[in-house]
């Protein structure tokens, strides 16, 4: 994807984020969204737009790599699964950069678009977008924290896969009970590669 696509791209896709305000909910379920990687870094071509999205859950419901409940209806709205676009979900009580996340902008929030950053990227104006983001700033979040509450999924998950009812209301919109362990399980070695990777050969 060019350069200059990706930037309208992530536009359309931040005026699709203003739009789930509409939605009827007692309160917002997507309430920020950050876009990383390349497109801050103005590779062109870039293979696909990493972005991530903050979700009005608790921590345990939003394990790395998962797809937390309620989800399913946002990849539809938000045209996530059209290709092109690289995304990650995190829990508003988590901090939004971790180990994959790096320096990340914000671009869409419930107070609106994020025009200046949107702008910045357009004319290729890097270290000015990363200014212009108004998100609290967090230190990433830590390898431990998060490998635990992948653990905890992979085993509800496991300890569920084969019950009716869990299998029923995990499965729609083109998504089986197989996704859902397969990212469980995916996520926790992720996790687990990168505590081992941290530690080093002599603390392993």
């Amino acid at each position: 994807m060019q350069y200059r696509r990706a930037v309208e791209r992530l536009r359309m896709l931040a005026e699709a984020c203003e739009q789930t305000r509409r939605v009827p909910a007692d309160e917002p379920f997507l309430r920020e969204a950050y876009v990383f990687g390349d497109l801050l870094e103005g590779t062109d071509p870039i293979e696909a737009i990493e972005v991530v999205f903050v979700l009005n859950l608790p921590s345990e419901d939003v394990s790395w790599g998962s797809h937390p409940p309620g989800t399913a209806w946002l990849v539809d709205f938000l045209h996530l699964d059209k290709g092109g676009i690289a995304y990650w979900w995190r829990s508003h009580r988590d901090p939004v950069a971790n180990h994959r996340i790096h320096e990340p902008v914000r671009f869409w929030s419930l107070a609106g678009i994020e025009t200046e950053v949107l702008e910045a990227l357009a004319e290729r104006r890097f270290s000015s977008a990363r200014r212009q983001t108004t998100a609290p700033r967090r230190p990433p979040a830590e390898v431990e924290a998060e490998l635990k509450t992948t653990l905890d999924h992979l085993r509800s998950v496991h300890a569920a896969y084969w019950d009716r009812r869990w299998r029923r209301a995990h499965r729609g919109l083109s998504r089986y009970p197989e996704h859902h362990l397969w990212e469980a399980v995916r996520g926790y070695l992720e996790l687990l590669d990168e505590r081992d990777k941290r530690a080093g050969p002599d603390e392993g």
